[in-house]
């Protein structure tokens, strides 16, 4: 049997409309836009509005990513969502998006792993894939992280954004998607990112309002710590696991937590920070939905083209982190190879429209010559 990739062939975001800026939280908490720029380097955050939910953005990013490659959501053979902002414990987002999206019968399940999610998700697609189990695989990551903020905490309130962006992955036999991965986690700093309140450790209650239990809490030093730590070292071993050398590698996209943690990532790799993609500026720390947003634009700008190495690369909650190597390939020179499985026959005569035009494509260059000369040898006069 022949390896099979996971293959990125659709991308799309959401963003709620609300700008915040760091103006806006001069007015708010204890900061100033100075402040918040030479520590972080973020500049304004997007804000849901009342009424947004995870459900509804991850459906519109996912419908985007959806109609970049063309694909029916009914043709989907697996759905993932990395979130730790659900829009309840029970039932699983997963589901109502599936339903939203009116992939029916469609599996779907929920992956929760922190500002590392959507590589986690992205590393479990690539083996369901590989393993033959699925052909068409959608890959959500969103969050809405500003409702869970402690206003008053500036250490936390300033860095937070909420966002959603999707990718789908299709089987190819060409080496091109996901090439490695490397995950990781180390629960013993599972204190220096938590929400206390609301679990069955401490039961949503007055007391949890009261403490503000509730609320996201962070050790910022720690989590600081953990990351430079980390960061380099899981690019490194997830590059050594693709059989690609650093060199080979286009352009790195890191979690979007710290300017000064990709720029100490980008000393430690040896390595200009220009070949980091950031939109940090402009996004704060998105969580599971950071790393594909970035993705998204790398790619609708053309930083990123057909056939460049990428480094996917999460670190956060857990503390957990990831690493992934990804090489482009939107366009391929031939068609995929898909496990059989029963189809409408609607999408078949789709599917057979699409591939009859490909092979007219590719025949009509040669076809074309011997047609011409045996028009020229018909025409000529029979020998006397």
């Amino acid at each position: 049997m022949m390896q099979r990739y996971g293959r990125i062939t659709g991308w799309g975001k959401y963003l709620p409309p609300k700008v915040l800026t760091n103006f806006d939280l001069e007015q708010i908490v204890d900061t100033t836009d100075e402040w918040i720029v030479s520590r972080t380097g973020i500049r304004q955050r997007r804000m849901v509005e009342d009424g947004e939910t995870n459900s509804g953005m991850s459906v519109k990013s996912a419908q985007a990513a959806l109609a970049k490659a063309q694909l029916d959501p009914n043709q989907l053979d697996l759905i993932i969502v990395a979130t730790s902002s659900p829009d309840y414990f029970v039932p699983p987002v997963s589901s109502m998006v599936q339903h939203a999206l009116g992939a029916k019968g469609v599996g779907a399940f929920t992956l929760v792993a922190g500002c590392t999610g959507f590589v986690y998700a992205l590393a479990t697609a690539q083996q369901f894939i590989a393993a033959g189990q699925a052909d068409n695989v959608l890959v959500i990551g969103t969050e809405i992280l500003t409702r869970n903020l402690n206003w008053r905490d500036r250490n936390t309130c300033v860095l937070f954004g909420d966002a959603s962006a999707a990718v789908v992955v299709q089987a190819s036999t060409e080496p091109t998607g996901v090439l490695s991965q490397v995950l990781g986690s180390d629960g013993s700093g599972a204190e220096a990112l938590i929400v206390r309140g609301g679990g069955t450790t401490i039961p949503m209650s007055q007391r949890v309002v009261d403490e503000g239990l509730h609320h996201l809490e962070m050790d910022g030093p720690e989590v600081f710590k953990f990351a430079t730590r980390t960061l380099s070292r899981a690019v490194r071993k997830a590059v050594s696991a693709s059989g690609l050398s650093l060199d080979e590698i286009n352009m790195i996209i890191p979690h979007q937590a710290n300017m000064r943690i990709i720029e100490l990532a980008a000393t430690l790799l040896r390595l200009p920070v220009d070949r980091f993609y950031v939109n940090l500026d402009r996004y704060g720390n998105t969580s599971a939905a950071s790393i594909p947003l970035a993705l998204c634009e790398a790619l609708d700008e053309g930083a990123v083209r057909d056939g460049d190495n990428l480094v996917l690369v999460g670190f956060g909650a857990g503390l957990t982190w990831a690493a992934s190597v990804v090489r482009i390939g939107v366009v391929e020179s031939v068609p995929t190879l898909t496990a059989p499985r029963m189809v409408p026959l609607s999408q078949f005569r789709g599917a057979a429209k699409r591939v009859a035009g490909r092979v007219l494509e590719t025949a009509v260059p040669f076809v074309l010559p011997l047609y011409s000369r045996v028009l020229r040898i018909r025409k000529r006069k029979p020998l006397s």
